[in-house]
This record gives structure tokens, sequence and C-alpha cells, in this order.
């Protein structure tokens, strides 16, 4: 697993990480087996939410590692806020209370990386430049960044907050192209020409946000794994068939696609299956040729036009 500099910050991650959104119900022997395999592989960075299992998912997590200062120096962890029932939260008491929460249930001192849960609505850019100044300062919190977030709504956070916004979670995946599809289909009265989030793809990369795709191997939201799936026979022969030709799992290949994309994202895998974390970690040894993506994305059903 190749670790890289990531940009706006001194960090060197993983190229691809591990979400722990499903570790909230699982076995602590089966979570420990799940992040050292991920460990062993080469993956350092965690990516967390204070929603995910109400704050089970963080709390196990480190009970599972047996966290300790040693041990917290070698990851790099993330975890989001903003997500309330009912409602989006991004006011400074929120995001600083929920921080503190986090932090608890992490047992650590700091995080590196901060994300906004997805946009709220009622966000007041000032509220949330006082909560990042009052993270940084104190320490708690390294780097900041957002999710689901359209270019608009990240420079109306960038009016305020003086912090680089150095990640954007968007879904992705080779059946959820929606970002790409804008991009190639530029013009055309096509439905694949609609641009849904304001050429986000382009924005993060003229502005050095390094996209984290989520749910890397989920077509539609989180309707199913595409990979060895019936519906889509003509997607998976052709996975099959190059990593056939590479000598890896299917698995490997959908991350590999994602890499190969000149934007140097960091899919985040949501998987709790170790032989796909391992699998998955394989992909950053791959380079798939021009001809190999573009047959990939042709196969999910995409048109050129």
């Amino acid at each position: 697993m190749k670790n890289v500099p990531l940009v706006n910050c001194d960090l060197k991650a993983s190229e691809v990480s591990l979400g722990c959104m499903r570790i909230a119900d699982m076995a602590k022997s089966d979570i420990s087996t799940l992040l050292n395999t991920a460990l062993d592989a080469g993956i350092n960075f965690f990516d967390h939410a204070d929603v995910y299992g109400g704050g089970k998912s963080e709390a196990n997590f480190a009970e599972a590692l047996g966290m300790n200062a040693q041990l917290r120096e070698k990851l790099i962890i993330q975890t989001k806020c903003g997500i309330r029932k009912g409602s989006f939260d991004f006011s400074k008491e929120h995001i600083l209370e929920a921080v503190d929460g986090s932090l608890k249930r992490l047992q650590t001192d700091y995080l590196d990386v901060l994300l906004l849960h997805r946009p709220d609505a009622l966000v007041e850019p000032e509220e949330v430049a006082e909560a990042f100044d009052t993270l940084e300062s104190s320490g708690k919190v390294k780097y900041f960044g957002v999710s689901n977030q359209n270019p608009m709504q990240i420079e109306l956070l960038k009016k305020s907050v003086k912090q680089p916004i150095i990640f954007n979670q968007l879904q992705l995946s080779i059946t959820n192209t929606g970002m790409i599809d804008a991009g190639i289909n530029v013009n055309m009265e096509i439905d694949s020409s609609i641009d849904r989030d304001g050429s986000i793809l382009d924005y993060c990369r003229l502005h050095d946000i390094t996209i984290q795709p989520w749910s890397p191997f989920l077509y539609g939201f989180f309707e199913g794994v595409f990979l060895d799936n019936p519906k889509f026979p003509e997607l998976n022969a052709k996975i099959n068939e190059i990593a056939s030709a590479y000598g890896v799992s299917n698995v490997t290949i959908a991350i590999a696609w994602l890499l190969r994309h000149p934007a140097h994202m960091q899919p985040i895998i949501g998987t709790t299956n170790p032989q796909r974390v391992k699998d998955s970690a394989k992909a950053s040894d791959i380079r798939l040729s021009r001809e190999e993506w573009y047959a990939v994305y042709l196969a999910a059903g995409n048109k050129l036009p």
C-alpha cells in the first residue's frame, strides 16, 4: 500500500482508507481482526462519524485496538460531525460538543481530520470559523474538510473559514459516476450531461481538495454491491477479465479504477470483510491503462458522445 503526501497538510496517508461505519454491532474480536488486517495491509487512515452506531463505532474502534499513545501516532483518524436526529447542525456549540464526544470515545487527545457531515441549510460560516479556530488553537483538530458539498457551499465556508478544506467526501463508484458523466457529455441534450453538483470534480482538482469516494462497491444509494451482481453482467465480465489479467480480485480492480483517475482520490472502503480489505489495498500497486479504465466505464452502461 502506497502512502502518499496529501496536499494542503503534512499528512502522509494510505491511498485507501477504511470506513468504520459498520463496526458498531460487531464482536470486539472481529473488529480487532478487521482493523489489524487493515494495518498489516498498509492502511493507516480510518474514517468515522459521531452518528455511526450512535457513537459505538468510534468507541469500539478504540477498544478493539487497545488505543495508546504509541499506536495513536501511527494512525490518521478522521471523524465527521453535523448530523443530528431530524436535522443538520453546523453551529459552533454543536461542533465543539461533537468533537469532545468523539475524542472521548476514540480515546485520543486530537483528531487528524474533522469533516462537516453533509450540508447544513442553516449554516452560518462565521460560527463554523469560530469553531474551527477554537479546535485548531486547542490542538484538538489538525485539519478540516467537508462531505457531499458543492463548490458554492465550500466557497461560502471559505468566506469566513481560514483553514484549508483538504477533503470532500463524495459518492462515487463505477456505477455512480454522475460527476464524471457531466464532464464527458458537456453541451449534450441528454441526461448524462446534467451537472448535478456544480462541477465538483473539477473544482476539487483546481483547489487541491482530495476527494474521498464513499461506498465504492455500491450502486444506487446503498442499494447493494455491484460486484458479482447479476444485475450488471457486462460490467462484471469486464472487471473479471481485467482482474484475471492482473492476477487480482474484482475488488482490487473496482478500487484501482478509482485510483486511476488523475484527481488522486482516496477511496473509503466500508467493508467488514478482512479479505476485501486486503484486496482493496492491492489496488495501490495497480495502474489501469486508459483503455482499461474506459472499458470498465462503458461496461457499466455509460456511453461516450
